[in-house]
This record gives C-alpha cells, structure tokens and sequence, in this order.
C-alpha cells in the first residue's frame, strides 16, 4: 500500500454519530435527511444512534423538577437518558424544518432541558468552557424559503452564530456545520438535490 493512502487510513477514525429528529410526521421531508445523513456517516464507517423525539414521545416542557437539576446536579430521568446518548457520542447532528427563523419548540425544548448547568456547561468557573468534550456537530434545516431570501435579511449568518456562539458552543459544539436545505418544498428534482447534499454531509463528517 502506498504511504500517503496508508496514512489516510489510519487518519480516519469511526465515530458514533447521534442524529437528533424533531418532526411529527415520519414521511417527512425532515426524516428523509436525517436518513440520507445517516446512510452517508455509515458509509463512511461509522455508527449512527437515531433520536426521534416525537416518536419516543420526549417531554419539552421546561419544569420544576429541571430548574431544581440545576441546583442538585441529579437530573431527572428521561433528561439523564438524553445526556447518556451524548455521553457516548463523538458527533451530533440535529435535524429540524426551520420555524419562524428559529428551531421548533421541541427541538428548543430537548435543548433547554438536556443541556443542563453543571453538566453541558458552568458558566461560574469558566464563561467559554464547556463541561462536554468537544465534537462535530451539524445542523440540517429543512426550509421552503431559498437561501437568497436567507442571506438577504442577514437570517442565515444571524441563526449561525447565535447558534454557534450563544447556545452550542458552550457545549463543545464549535465546529458546528449548519446546512440549509432550501426549497425544501419545490420540485421533486430538487428535493432530490438536497437529499444528497444530506447524504455527503454525513460522508464526509
């Protein structure tokens, strides 16, 4: 074997890749990225872990007995499953439609409660350390807008680094990939086009 592939090889390394799904429907567009994402990490060697929040029936719903987590360190059972996912992950991907320039309330939800203070992040010591390990993360964004329209109100760059710079990087995602999947919604043509652009992203993780 040549040396240059010979080290190419030993650079990949498998990862455990968790892809996070927040739609109601399981013929939806959303699913079916999700899905080519998960067939690109798993043809480029690596494992997948599928979370299917409405499937699995996760609770969104920010409670008393989370904001106590918070002060105790213990969190509440379906919480501490979630965290166990990203505990034993090396990468995450989250896969959401795009609502109102935002993420839909249940993928807001699983966000609010799963990262919770004192496991994902403290700000007390250390405002830019993350208490997670850091690891890749993407974000595919179903959208019937087209990505024009996305750049011309400063939308695209303004979810990217609040995203990136006010929430998921606390939590070791810096290297975060964002993929809008515009005109989510036109021709069949195109809905194809983007599926394979959800299938490299996850050749290429």
């Amino acid at each position: 074997m040549p040396l240059h592939a010979a080290a190419r090889r030993r650079s990949v390394r498998p990862m455990h890749v968790l892809i996070v799904i927040d739609h109601p429907t399981p013929k939806s567009f959303t699913h079916a990225a999700a899905n080519r994402f998960a067939d690109g990490t798993r043809d480029a060697g690596h494992t997948t872990e599928i979370a299917d929040l409405y499937a699995e029936g996760f609770d969104p719903r920010w409670s008393v007995a989370d904001r106590e987590q918070d002060s105790s360190g213990t969190s509440v059972p379906d919480v501490r499953a979630e965290q166990e996912r990203i505990e034993r992950s090396d990468a995450i991907c989250l896969a959401f439609p795009l609502f109102w320039y935002g993420m839909p309330a249940m993928m807001k939800g699983w966000m609010d409660r799963v990262f919770a203070f004192g496991w994902a992040y403290d700000q007390l010591d250390d405002p830019t350390l993350s208490a997670l390990k850091d690891r890749p993360g993407v974000f595919l964004i179903p959208a019937a807008a087209r990505r024009s329209e996305l750049e011309r109100c400063g939308a695209a760059s303004g979810m990217e680094r609040i995203w990136r710079d006010g929430t998921f990087g606390y939590f070791g995602l810096r290297k975060l990939q964002t993929h809008f999947l515009c005109g989510s919604e036109g021709s069949d043509a195109r809905r194809a086009g983007l599926l394979e652009a959800a299938y490299q992203a996850g050749r290429r993780l």
